[in-house]
Formats: C-alpha cells, structure tokens, sequence
C-alpha cells in the first residue's frame, strides 16, 4: 500500500516536470512553473515574525529609555551633578550623601548635625511643598508617640529610632525651606533649627542613659513636636 502511494506520487511529479504545451504556432513551450504559494506563505510569516520581533526591540528600547530618564526634569538651579548610576542602582561607591542647600539648619559649630545617619533610604517624594510638610508631620507624630518608651532600659531602641526620624525631618526640612517662598522661609529656617538643636540634645541625654535628663530633654522636643503639627497641619 505505501509502496503503491510513493509510486504514484513520483510519477505525478515526473509527470508535472517533464509536461509541456503547445502554442498556435506549434512551438514548445517551456514546463509550466510550479505554484509559489508555500514560499509566498513563508515569506509572509517570516515578515510578521520579523515585524513583531522588530515590535518588540522597540518596545524594549524605549522602556528602557524612559527608565534610564529621570522621574521629573532636573531642577536647573542644581549645581550638584546626578549620581553615577546605570539606570537601575547608583554606581558610585562610596554611596553619595544628599547635599543640603539650606546651610542654615546646620548647627553653627558643627557645619552639620549630630543626629544625622548615613545609609538610610529615603523615598523621593518631589519638590511638593506639600508632600514634604505631611511627611514632616508623620515622623514628629511618631516621635510624640517615643514617650511611651523613654528610659534606660530603652535606650538604645530609643536612639536609633530617634536618629532615623530625625534624619528623615532633616532633610524633608530642606525640602520645605527651598521650595518655599521668600515670606515663608525664616521662619521654617527658626522651627528647625530650635527642633534640631533639641534634638541633639535629647540624643546626647538619651546617650548618656540619664532617665531625668531624658525625660526633662523630651519634654522640651515634644512641645516643638506640636508646634511643628500645628504648623504643618
């Protein structure tokens, strides 16, 4: 049976090849040319799958084009240049530490302040003078809520977190002075700095483990907590 189908299908195509027509002329013409649909279909699908890989690069191309961009055009004021970075992570080691513009929250003996952590992560959150007074008034809330906790047996608890919410007020008090206007900013530049300076001290008392300098030291930075809810509010 199979022997039979093979035969046949050799001879149909012995048959295809070697047939010929006549014209008017009784001339020979040469074998009909065999029907191209199979390579045509081929080089459709071979198109498409070209196409849609093409599709594809470009859709990936231009992900990582809008990755690689920053979230929100850079602010021309900025004298400080980008990080390096790759456009997934910072390549520049040692990691850089954000730069402050307003010098005046520093203390005025230390160019900085005490309280300050390096290595925290921080979301960026944008020039919103909003966005950076509700994140102040999160963490001065979280800070009023430290009374709780305060003693020597909590010490060191108390002075990390007081250390991290500090830092974070720190640098979103930045934020809020720069993007402020001119009427505004001294007496954001007196909140911090009178916030700031009782934080220091309160780290130093919460250091050294003394329960009533601590608890004298809180009492003075929870009224500026309030101040600071009050006015963010």
């Amino acid at each position: 049976m199979a022997t039979t189908y093979l035969s046949s299908f050799h001879a149909i195509h012995a048959v295809a090849a070697t047939a010929t027509t006549s014209n008017s002329a009784g001339g020979v013409l040469s074998p009909r040319p065999r029907p191209s649909r199979l390579i045509t279909c081929q080089a459709s699908e071979q198109s498409s799958r070209r196409s849609a890989c093409l599709s594809i690069g470009l859709g990936l191309a231009t992900a990582a084009v809008l990755h690689t961009s920053p979230a929100h055009a850079a602010d021309n004021t900025d004298e400080d240049p980008e990080p390096a970075n790759n456009g997934w992570w910072l390549t520049e080691f040692p990691l850089p530490v954000p730069k402050i513009r307003n010098k005046e929250i520093n203390n005025d003996e230390t160019g900085t302040r005490s309280f300050v952590k390096n290595g925290i992560y921080m979301a960026d959150i944008g020039p919103s003078f909003a966005a950076h007074a509700y994140r102040l008034r999160s963490n001065a809330f979280d800070l009023l809520a430290l009374e709780d906790l305060l003693g020597k047996d909590a010490s060191n608890y108390v002075n990390k977190y007081l250390r991290l919410k500090s830092t974070f007020m720190y640098y979103d008090f930045d934020k809020l002075i720069t993007a402020a206007d001119a009427d505004s900013k001294p007496p954001l530049i007196d909140l911090a700095n009178r916030l700031f300076d009782s934080f220091e001290r309160l780290q130093s008392a919460v250091t050294s483990k003394e329960d009533d300098a601590i608890g004298s030291r809180y009492a003075d930075t929870k009224v500026i907590l309030q101040e600071l809810m009050t006015r963010m509010a």
